[in-house]
């Protein structure tokens, strides 16, 4: 039976916000999601780029694997993936450094490795299972506004992620942690439970 646009897009959003979430699920992005969570006004703007990024990048790649479906050069996907990304990234950093530059400071390396954050790629890769293709000259297969959405909902989930361990590594900062496990090793054990935690919204897509 054919899904409703309703429960199709009720699928994506619940599926990227948490039950497919990239960084808790399926461990894509750990990076930024490690390096940039010591504060939260730190994580939302790492998150907030993220989600411009993963939505931009979502509508050109869906261009791009229909030009390259339509040139028979699928094999080129990741590379022209990565293209795409660089340059998108590129563009955000001239603009918060422009006009945010204390956020740009405060990034610091992490914002040029959005670049190589494997949960963007992840997103255009992992969208493409359903790629759009050509069938005597009409589109077909998964339409832009999905792969859009998708993306959107995928920064989302990651901004959540990472807001979260921020709020908890503020928090804990503040306790009296063993001194064994103060630092990074609370962070790891932090993040495992998030990620156990989330793994119990698995079954919500049945």
């Amino acid at each position: 039976m054919t899904q409703s646009v309703g429960s199709i897009i009720l699928t994506i959003v619940v599926g990227a916000l948490l039950a497919n979430n990239f960084v808790l699920i399926k461990f894509l992005g750990i990076c930024p999601f490690l390096g940039v969570s010591k504060k939260t006004d730190t994580a939302l703007g790492m998150g907030l780029a993220v989600i411009f990024v993963m939505g931009i990048a979502s509508i050109f790649a869906w261009l791009v694997e229909l030009l390259l479906e339509s040139l028979h050069v699928e094999y080129l996907q990741t590379i022209a993936f990565i293209f795409v990304i660089a340059a998108l990234v590129q563009i955000v950093e001239m603009v918060l450094k422009k006009f945010l530059p204390g956020l740009y400071s405060a990034l610091g390396v992490y914002l040029p490795l959005i670049t190589t954050n494997c949960a963007v790629l992840g997103v255009a890769i992992l969208s493409a299972g359903s790629y759009p293709v050509l069938v005597d000259g009409i589109v077909q297969g998964a339409s832009l506004g999905y792969w859009f959405l998708n993306g959107i909902f995928s920064g989302a989930g990651f901004t959540l992620a990472i807001l979260l361990l921020a709020g908890i590594r503020e928090r804990t900062n503040l306790e009296l942690v063993p001194k064994a496990f103060r630092g990074f090793p609370i962070t790891l054990i932090t993040a495992c439970i998030m990620s156990m935690a989330f793994s119990a919204f698995s079954g919500v897509l049945g």
